[in-house]
C-alpha cells in the first residue's frame, strides 16, 4: 500500500488523439483535447485518466474518463459494466441527491477508444489518501478532531440518503443482482447527457431487477444471499487455481452465523469510504467509484466504511504510529446513521466480518497483479496475500 500500483498499460498520446476523434463525432464538430493525465493516487482497477475538451457553441469542459481496463493490465474484476455505473450515478445524483459527478457521455463500443468508457464532469477538492494512507500523513490526519467529527457525520450523511432515496425495481433493473456483473456492451447504444448535447433521447433497460419486488426498503433477505454468492464466485475467478485457506475458512463462518433477518434491500455504494470521496472544507463535493453498487442490506455499506478505516489504522498501529483511534468508530458511524434515517444496523459482526473477507479477495487480487508485474514476489505462505490476515482470523476467532 506505499507504492503507486499500476493500473494501465495504455499509452495516453494515443488515447488523446482518439479521443478527440470520438467527441468530435458525439458534438458534431471538431473537439480540441488537452493532454491527459492519470491521478496520482487511489483507484485501482478501472482506468481514470483526466483531460480537458472544447469545442465551438460551448466553454471548455473539465472531464475525467473512465475507462474498462485492458485483458492485459489484469483486472482486479473480471468484468467490468460501465453502462451500470454510468445509470447509477444518474440515480444516485438525481433520486437521492448524492453529488456524484454528472454523468456526460458513455460509450459501450470497444473501437473508439480499445474498451468501453464513459465521461464524466471532473470536480475540485481533496481525498484522503490510500498512498500514504491517510491515516499516515496529511490533511485529515492534521486536522482538528471537531473537522474530522464534520466529515465523518457528512459522510454517513451520504449512505444515509442514498439508503432513504425511493429507488423501484425498474430504476434498479440496470443493476443484475449479482455484485459481480457482465460488461453487456453489445446490448447498450451510446448516449449522452441531455444538457451537454443539447437534446437527444436515453434509452430504457430491461433486466432482471432485484431481489423482491418494491424498492427503496421493503424487501427482506435476497440481496445479501445474492450478493455473497457473486463474492464466491468471484473469488473463484480471481484465485480458485491457487486457493487462499484464510479466505475459504471466512466463507464457511459466513454461512454458520447467517443472520435469521438480513433486513431490507436497497441500493448500496458498493465501495463505501471515504477515499472515493472528495471534499471541500470537510464536506462532500464529489461521491466516487460506483462499480460495486449493487442492491441489498443498508449494513453493507456500513460495515464497509467502517471496516476500510480500520485496515488503514491497524497498518499506522503496526508501525508505531498512532492514526486516527477516534475516527469512524464503528458505533459511532452506526448511531449517527441511525439518528439520521430510523433504521437500527443489525446484524454488524456479520457485515464486519463480511467486509474483511471482502476486501481479502479484492486485495489479494491486487498482490497478484503485482506479482504479474514483478512488483514484489508471491508469498509461500497464500494466507498472507490477505494484507489484514491477523484482524481477519481474530474475527473468525471471536
Amino acid at each position: 500500500m506505499t507504492e503507486e500500483m499500476r493500473t494501465s498499460t495504455r499509452d495516453l498520446g494515443r488515447l488523446r488523439d482518439r479521443m478527440a476523434s470520438w467527441l468530435a463525432g458525439r458534438t458534431g464538430g471538431p473537439v480540441d483535447v488537452s493532454e491527459l493525465s492519470r491521478p496520482a493516487a487511489n483507484g485501482m482497477s478501472s482506468e481514470t485518466v483526466f483531460f480537458t475538451a472544447s469545442w465551438p457553441g460551448r466553454r471548455h469542459a473539465r472531464c475525467v474518463a473512465r475507462l474498462a481496463p485492458a485483458a492485459e493490465a489484469v483486472p482486479v474484476f473480471p468484468r467490468y459494466d460501465l453502462g451500470a455505473q454510468f445509470e447509477v450515478m444518474r440515480l444516485a445524483r438525481d433520486r437521492a441527491g448524492i453529488p456524484a459527478p454528472r454523468a456526460l457521455w458513455f460509450e459501450p463500443d470497444p473501437a473508439p477508444l480499445g474498451t468501453p468508457f464513459f465521461v464524466m464532469e471532473r470536480e475540485d477538492g481533496d481525498v484522503p489518501p490510500d498512498v500514504m494512507p491517510y491515516t499516515f500523513e496529511g490533511w485529515l490526519l492534521d486536522a482538528p478532531p471537531g473537522r474530522r467529527r464534520v466529515l465523518q457525520d457528512a459522510t454517513v450523511r451520504l449512505l444515509a440518503a442514498l439508503h432513504d432515496a425511493p429507488f423501484t425495481r425498474e430504476d434498479l433493473s440496470v443493476l443484475s443482482p449479482t455484485g459481480v456483473r457482465p460488461s453487456r456492451a453489445d446490448e447498450r447504444p451510446s448516449y449522452g447527457d441531455e444538457r451537454a448535447l443539447g437534446g437527444g433521447e436515453r434509452p430504457s433497460y430491461g433486466g432482471e431487477g432485484f431481489a423482491g419486488d418494491e424498492g427503496g426498503g421493503g424487501v427482506r433477505g435476497g440481496g445479501l444471499r445474492a450478493h455473497v454468492d457473486a463474492q464466491r464466485a468471484y473469488y473463484a475467478w480471481a484465485h480458485g487455481d491457487h486457493p487462499i485457506p484464510l479466505l475459504e475458512r471466512a466463507f464457511g463462518w459466513l454461512e454458520a452465523h447467517w443472520p435469521d433477518d438480513p433486513g431490507p434491500d436497497v441500493l448500496t455504494w458498493g465501495d463505501a469510504r471515504i477515499g472515493n470521496v472528495m471534499y471541500r472544507d470537510f464536506r462532500p463535493v464529489a461521491v466516487l467509484d460506483w462499480e460495486m453498487a449493487a442492491v441489498g442490506p443498508r449494513e453493507l455499506d456500513l460495515a464497509w466504511m467502517i471496516f476500510l478505516h480500520r485496515f488503514f489504522q491497524d497498518l499506522t498501529e503496526a508501525i508505531g504510529l498512532p492514526g486516527l483511534p477516534d475516527f469512524m468508530r464503528g458505533d459511532d458511524v452506526c448511531r449517527t446513521y441511525q439518528a439520521l434515517t430510523g433504521h437500527t444496523p443489525a446484524n454488524m459482526d456479520f457485515h464486519l466480518t463480511y467486509a474483511a473477507l471482502r476486501h481479502g479477495v479484492i486485495m489479494a487480487r491486487v498482490w497478484r497483479r503485482r506479482v504479474h508485474f514483478g512488483e514484489q514476489p508471491m508469498p509461500d505462505d497464500p494466507d498472507d496475500l490477505v494484507m489484514h490476515r491477523s484482524t481477519l482470523e481474530r474475527m473468525l476467532e471471536a
